[in-house]
């Protein structure tokens, strides 16, 4: 389920958080400081990140040369360069391109929908159980008995999806709570039981003995694949 992310970006300050981010959410991140060695590990991957601004090489000439060794892989421009010639030229070899400061969101949102189109590890439904099939590709979730979709909320969308990046893991609810909300989890909040709650309700073919979502007791949570 891990997505592979070869990461070049020579700020360590920028490229430890990002890195740490993404990981967070089920990537595995390959961080170079420069584009040295780049071209060697860029097909052992689903998707790159490029800085522009680099030692050496600047980013446009490593992305072309990255582009060439392997037209398949999507690359992603992360810069803080805001011109649109910059722009115009970054996208004579790149795929996207997102400008400093950014949200890690709208990052992970844009690394999915370059993944999508690659046809990359996303195009195989995943079972859960024996009655629930999830699409990653659509984002869809079925019912296998009458093949009728599963309509869940937004919340309970992240929170299923999330568990599905680390699959077989088991997760605290402070962990999902701060990769949901983006806020700092209080002792005491239940939002995360509530949710639980109401999406086995909509999986579970037995909500209070669930066979999806597990509950570890005092630890946390668990969707095992």
């Amino acid at each position: 389920m891990k997505r592979n992310v070869l990461y070049i970006e020579d700020n360590e300050k920028i490229g430890s958080w990002v890195k740490e981010e993404l990981e967070q959410r089920g990537f595995s991140v390959l961080w170079l400081l420069s584009g040295e060695g780049a071209e060697k590990e860029v097909n052992r991957h689903e998707v790159v990140i490029l800085d522009i601004m680099l030692p050496g090489l600047d980013g446009f000439t490593v992305g072309r040369r990255l582009k060439k060794a392997a037209p398949a892989v999507p690359i992603l421009l992360l810069t803080a360069r805001t011109s649109i010639d910059d722009k115009v030229d970054g996208l004579q070899f790149a795929d996207d391109y997102l400008t400093k400061p950014f949200h890690t969101d709208e990052l992970v949102a844009r690394l999915e929908v370059l993944i999508r189109r690659k046809g990359g590890a996303h195009t195989e439904r995943i079972s859960l159980g024996n009655q629930i099939e999830v699409d990653p590709e659509g984002q869809m979730i079925f019912d296998k008995r009458t093949g009728e979709e599963i309509i869940l909320t937004g919340k309970q969308h992240q929170i299923l999806m999330y568990f599905l990046r680390h699959p077989n893991q088991v997760l605290p609810k402070e962990q999902i709570y701060e990769a949901i909300w983006q806020e700092t989890y209080i002792t005491g909040d239940k939002t995360i039981m509530v949710h639980i709650h109401r999406l086995r309700q909509k999986l579970e073919r037995h909500p209070d003995s669930p066979a999806i979502i597990e509950t570890l007791k005092g630890i946390g949570y668990r969707v095992k694949l």
